[in-house]
C-alpha cells in the first residue's frame, strides 16, 4: 500500500521568518522553498554510512560526502547548507545521512546548523548507526533492552512500517547467521524512552523477554525526524539489503533521482549441444583443452525431452523465463548420428515460445586465437613472426550466420542482434589472450550484432567492441561438466581444497582469490548441505544490489540431476517469502539488460560533469539534463510527466527513464503528496528551472557505481 505522510505547512510569513529574510509584499507561495534533490551523507569511514552511500550510488541518486576525518573538509554551517537563488530560499539537500544522531563534540555549531536547517526545511536525518540512549528516542539497554549479537535472528517489520516505508516487504527481516565462529550483526534492543515520540518500523524480540525491541524507528522531536537504526551492517549484508530502499524512500519521501529495482536472469547455455562430462579418476574433463582423454571416458551430458517438460512446468510454478542460449549444430549431429532423429530438438522446437532465444554461435568454436592445446594451460598460436595467429573473420562470421539461420528454419523467436560467443571466445582472456581477436569486431558488424555477452568474472565493464556492446554474465558455480551431484561435489574438492586434501591445491595458490575449504565435503550430502545454500546466497545477493546482470548456467544443469533447480528454486522463493507483490523480480532478455547498462553508464557519466540539475518545489519536480540524456527517477504512484502517466509501478511506487530533449522536465506529483514532514514546511507552484548553482568546493562529489562482489 502506497504510504501518505501527514504533515503541516509553513506559511511564507512564518518561514520568511524563521530565515531571518526581508519580508515583502503578500504574494501566495513566491517564497516556497526549492529543495535540491541531493542527499547530504556525512561519513566516519564506518561501513554504515558507506552502505548507505553505495545505495545512493548504485540508485542513481546524487549525493555529496563529507568526510569527518578529513581534515581539509568544509564546515557545515548554515551557507553550506541554504542559500537562496532568484529570490527563493533554497535547501541545498532533501535529506541527511550522519554515522549516527550526533558525530559532533558536544555543543558542536555544526550540528546545530544541521538541526536548523531540518526544522527550516523539513529535512528528514537517518542515523546510520547508533546507541539506544534518550537522546535517539529510545531507553538505554540497561533498562530491560539488550545489547550484543543478533545472528541468526528474525526481525520482523511493523505494522506502522508496513504502512510507511517498508510496505515492500512482506515482513520478515533475517539477520545473517553464515558462520557459527564470526560475529555478523550486533545490536542494541530497547524499546521508546518514555514520553518520546518513536514509532518502531523494524524490531526483533529482546532476549529473555517478550518485549520487542526496535532496530529502525522513527523519532520526531523539536520539529525533527530521525531514522534511527540500531544495528550494525555493510552495503553486502542480506539484512541492509533489504532495508536499504525503505531507507533511502524514507529520507526522500519517496521523490529522488535514479532508481532500483530486483532483476533475475538465467542464460542456459549450449542448449541442443552435449557437455563433456567430469571424469573423476583423471580429475579433468576429457574432452576439455587441459584434460589428456583416455579410453572408456565418461558419456557427455544432454538433456532430454523430459527434461524440457520439467523446465517449462518449473518456469510455469515460478512465473520466470529461462533464456536458452543454443548452438544449432548440436541438433545436426544428433540427427546424423541416430538416422535424423532428435526427440530433445523436437521438443524444444515444439515450445520454442516458452523461452527466450540467443545465438551461441552455431559449433561452439572458439573464436579467439588459435590455440596450441598440446600445453597445459593452453597458449596461443604465433605466426612465423611471433605475432598471434588469429581466427579469422570468415569463420566468425560463418558461425554466427549459420546458427542464426538454423533457428530462423527452425522458427525460434530470437533478437538477431544479440550473440554469445563459445566460453566468451573472441573477447580477451587473460593470461593467453590479452586483447580481443581483431578480426572479431569486423564479423559483429557484418551480422548486425549489437549486445555481445562478456563473462563478469574476467571482463566486468560494459564496453565496446566494434558496434556492439557487452553484457556481462554471472558465472553460477554449478559446473558445465557435472550432471549428478556426486560429479559436482567430487569436482569441487578437487579446486576447493588443498594438495594434502587430495585436492588440486588451487585454492591455496591463489588465496587472494579463493578459499579453501576446511574438509573435503562428502559427495553423498555437500551439494545440498553446502553448495546450493551457497550459491543461493550468492546469486540473492545480486539480486537484491540492483544489479540486472544475468547469471549463466549450462544445459546439462537442467539434465539428469537438475542440478540448478534447487538454486534457481532458492533464489526465487527465497525472495518469494521476503517481498510484497508489489516487487516482484524483474526479469530481462539480454539486449534490455544491456540497454540498462548503457542508461546507467550515460546517467553517471552526466551527474559527473555535474550536467544533471533537480529540484523539487511544493508538488512539481524538476530535472534538467543534456539534450539526449535518459534521466531515471522514482516518485509516488499518480506522477505525470507532460500530461501523462510517468513510470511503471514497482515497490509501491513508480520509475522509470525519460531521454531529455534538452528542455526542463516537469513532472507533477499527486496532489496527495506532501514532503517529509518534522517541523516547518513550506508549498509552492512551480516555477521555471532556476540556474543550478554549483557545490562548495572541497566536497566530494560522488556518482553512482555498480559495484562488483
Amino acid at each position: 500500500m502506497k504510504r501518505t505522510i501527514r504533515t503541516t505547512a509553513l506559511t511564507v510569513g512564518a518561514l520568511v521568518g524563521a530565515l531571518g529574510l526581508q519580508a515583502g509584499p503578500a504574494q501566495a507561495d513566491t517564497t516556497a522553498p526549492r529543495i535540491d534533490l541531493r542527499v547530504l551523507v556525512v561519513s566516519d569511514g564506518g561501513p554504515a554510512t558507506d552502505a548507505i552511500a553505495a545505495e545512493l550510488a548504485a540508485a542513481g541518486t546524487p549525493y555529496t560526502e563529507i568526510d569527518l576525518t578529513n581534515s581539509d573538509r568544509p564546515t557545515i554551517d548554515a551557507a553550506f547548507l541554504a542559500d537562496t537563488v532568484d529570490g527563493r530560499p533554497r535547501a541545498r539537500f532533501q535529506a541527511v545521512v550522519l554515522p549516527d544522531d550526533n558525530p559532533f563534540a558536544t555543543g558542536s555549531a555544526e550540528m546545530a546548523a544541521l538541526s536548523a536547517y531540518e526544522q527550516t526545511y523539513a529535512v528528514p536525518q537517518v542515523d546510520a548507526y547508533t546507541y539506544a540512549r534518550p537522546q535517539a528516542g529510545l531507553q538505554v539497554p540497561s533498562s530491560g533492552g539488550y545489547s550484543g549479537s543478533i545472528d541468526g535472528v528474525r526481525a520482523q517489520v511493523t505494522a506502522a512500517g508496513k504502512a510507511g516505508p517498508f510496505g515492500y516487504l512482506d515482513g520478515a527481516v533475517p539477520f545473517e547467521d553464515n558462520s557459527p565462529t564470526a560475529g555478523e550483526s550486533y545490536a542494541y534492543l530497547s524499546s521508546p524512552a518514555p514520553g518520546a515520540d518513536f514509532t518502531p518500523y523494524v524490531q526483533a524480540p529482546i532476549p529473555g523477554t517478550t518485549t520487542q525491541g526496535s532496530l529502525i524507528g522513527e523519532y520526531r522531536h523539536e520539529g525533527r525526524r530521525e531514522l534511527v537504526v540500531t544495528f550494525v551492517y555493510n552495503q553486502y549484508q542480506q539484512q541492509f539489503r533489504l532495508l536499504a530502499r525503505g531507507i533511502v524512500e524514507w529520507m526522500t519521501g519517496g521523490v529522488h533521482l535514479g532508481a532500483s529495482r530486483n532483476y533475475f536472469a538465467v542464460h542456459v547455455d549450449d542448449v541442443f549441444a552435449a557437455d563433456d562430462r567430469w571424469d573423476t579418476r583423471l580429475d579433468c574433463t576429457p574432452g576439455d583443452v587441459d584434460c589428456a582423454g583416455a579410453a572408456g571416458t565418461p558419456s557427455p551430458i544432454r538433456m532430454t525431452p523430459a527434461d524440457v517438460d520439467y523446465a517449462t512446468a518449473w518456469q510455469d510454478s515460478h512465473d520466470f523465463t529461462l533464456d536458452l542460449v543454443y548452438n544449432g549444430s548440436g541438433s545436426v549431429d544428433q540427427r546424423e548420428d541416430n538416422d535424423g532423429v532428435d526427440l530433445l530438438a523436437d521438443k524444444l522446437i515444439a515450445d520454442r515460445d516458452r523461452f527466450r532465444w540467443v545465438n551461441h554461435t552455431y559449433t561452439h568454436a572458439f573464436l579467439g586465437c588459435e590455440q596450441n592445446v598440446t600445453v597445459v594451460p593452453w597458449t596461443c598460436q604465433t605466426n612465423a613472426d611471433g605475432s598471434t595467429k588469429w581466427v579469422d573473420r570468415a569463420t566468425i562470421d560463418h558461425e554466427i550466420a549459420t546458427n542464426r539461420a538454423w533457428g530462423q528454419a527452425a522458427g525460434l523467436p530470437l533478437q538477431t542482434d544479440e550473440l554469445v560467443t563459445g566460453e566468451h571466445s573472441g573477447l580477451r582472456i587473460l593470461p593467453q589472450q590479452p586483447q580481443d581477436n581483431p578480426y572479431l569486431a569486423p564479423a559483429l558488424a557484418d551480422d548486425g550484432v549489437k549486445w555481445l555477452a562478456s563473462d563478469n568474472s574476467r571482463d566486468p565493464a560494459q564496453r565496446r567492441v566494434g558496434p556492439a556492446t557487452t553484457v556481462s554474465r554471472y558465472p553460477m558455480n554449478v559446473f558445465y561438466n557435472a550432471g549428478h551431484a556426486t560429479e559436482q561435489v567430487d569436482e569441487y574438492n578437487w579446486l576447493y581444497t588443498s594438495r594434502a586434501q587430495g585436492g588440486s591445491g588451487i585454492c591455496e595458490d591463489n588465496p587472494a582469490t579463493t578459499t579453501c575449504l576446511p574438509a573435503p565435503l562428502d559427495t553423498a550430502t555437500g551439494y545440498g548441505d553446502y553448495i546450493v545454500p551457497l550459491e543461493t546466497r550468492t546469486a540473492l545477493g545480486h539480486v537484491l544490489s540492483n544489479d540486472p546482470k544475468p547469471h549463466f548456467i549450462h544445459q546439462s544443469n537442467l539434465a539428469e540431476d537438475r542440478l540448478a533447480y534447487p538454486v534457481l528454486s532458492g533464489v526465487l522463493d527465497g525472495y518469494d517469502a521476503l517481498f510484497a507483490d508489489n516487487t516482484p523480480v524483474v526479469n530481462l532478455r539480454m539486449k534490455d539488460i544491456g540497454t540498462e547498462l548503457q542508461r546507467r553508464a550515460a546517467w553517471k557519466s552526466a551527474l559527473t560533469a555535474g550536467q544533471v540539475t533537480a529540484y523539487r518545489i511544493g508538488d512539481t519536480v524538476a530535472v534538467q539534463a543534456p539534450d539526449g540524456t535518459a534521466v531515471t527517477a522514482t516518485l509516488p504512484g499518480g506522477t505525470t510527466l507532460g500530461g501523462n502517466a510517468f513510470g511503471s509501478a514497482y515497490a509501491g511506487e513508480v520509475s522509470g527513464w525519460t531521454v531529455s530533449d534538452g528542455n526542463a522536465l516537469t513532472y507533477t506529483l499527486p496532489s496527495a503528496t506532501t514532503a517529509p514532514a518534522a517541523g516547518p514546511r513550506a508549498k509552492a507552484a512551480a516555477t521555471a528551472p532556476a540556474p543550478r548553482t554549483e557545490v562548495p568546493a572541497g566536497v566530494s562529489e560522488q556518482v553512482p557505481f555498480t559495484p562488483d562482489h
